[in-house]
């Protein structure tokens, strides 16, 4: 299997497309696996010219996490509050740092970044922190870091935990994909359209509700990074929905603001979700974003 070791563990990772071909490298959301992006989303980027490369997000999928216990539900809910109290294993930086090993795995110099949710507070690092290495940024459905920014509803919430406290592998499913469908809004059906389809090959995958704190604590503990973002110098397109009940919609707005020169797509009706109506128009705006960045730069 494609893995390979760094400080922090194994990462697994996958190709799609021409080895030949400049890297899109896809960094997926809060407890998300690789099996979980659209194939159609992939095939879009494949079929304009690149090669995608995916990875499992450490303590998700195939790629390892710290053995120390997780931090408790409790824990997570007085962190909203009061993220000081919080410890957590390891960081957004430290996740853009495997990132940056994966590239250097691969003897890349560097490579599109698309981060969804999680995966744009990553990529966000990524670029503040290693600007040499994203040649261009896609930051989806993800946020700043603002306090100020409004959260998500109670149900969204409710969802979450739900999805971190089950066990058994057909709870696990069918609370995966309930909260697939919570996120994803009232106009398209996640488990048709939608993450929710993958839910089953994801929890036969790799079961990791562990991993789901403590990537979570990673989060939650995170600062502000909108300062940092309003010095960063990468071409970046942020793209958000209207409809979205975990990252409200000002948080892409908001995003797009603290970086300079962002270029904002906001998706009508599209909630935390990626559904087949509009991955389309997502493709579209990726790929146009990604050949307007001259890569000597």
């Amino acid at each position: 299997m494609p893995k390979f070791t760094t400080q922090s563990g194994e990462i697994y990772f996958e190709h799609r497309g021409a080895r030949a071909n400049p890297r899109v490298l896809f960094i997926h959301g809060l407890g998300c696996q690789l099996v979980q992006w659209p194939e159609s989303l992939l095939e879009g980027i494949v079929h304009a010219g690149y090669c995608a490369v995916l990875l499992d997000n450490r303590d998700a999928g195939l790629s390892t996490g710290p053995e120390e216990p997780p931090p408790s539900v409790e824990a997570l809910l007085m962190a909203q509050d009061n993220p000081s109290a919080l410890r957590a294993s390891y960081t957004l930086s430290d996740m853009a740092a495997d990132v940056v090993a994966l590239l250097d795995h691969l003897g890349q110099g560097g490579a599109h970044v698309i981060g969804l949710s999680m995966g744009g507070m990553i990529s966000q690092r990524l670029a503040i922190e290693h600007p040499e290495r994203v040649y261009s940024l896609t930051s989806i459905m993800s946020s700043t870091g603002n306090p100020d920014l409004p959260g998500p509803t109670d149900e969204t919430i409710g969802g979450l935990i739900q999805a971190i406290a089950t066990a058994d592998t057909e709870t696990a499913i069918a609370q995966s994909i309930q909260t697939a469908k919570i996120f994803g809004g009232p106009h398209y059906d996640s488990a048709v359209h939608g993450i929710g389809r993958f839910a089953r090959t994801a929890v036969e995958r790799a079961h990791r509700p562990d991993g789901v704190t403590r990537q979570l604590a990673a989060i939650l503990t995170a600062e502000d990074r909108r300062a940092d973002l309003a010095k960063m110098d990468v071409p970046t397109l942020v793209i958000h929905g209207n409809a979205d009940p975990l990252v409200p919609v000002e948080a892409g707005r908001d995003t797009a603001d603290a970086i300079p020169g962002a270029e904002y797509l906001e998706i009508d009706k599209l909630g935390h979700d990626l559904p087949e109506p509009v991955i389309g128009q997502i493709v579209e705006a990726i790929t146009s974003h990604i050949r307007a960045v001259d890569v000597s730069r």
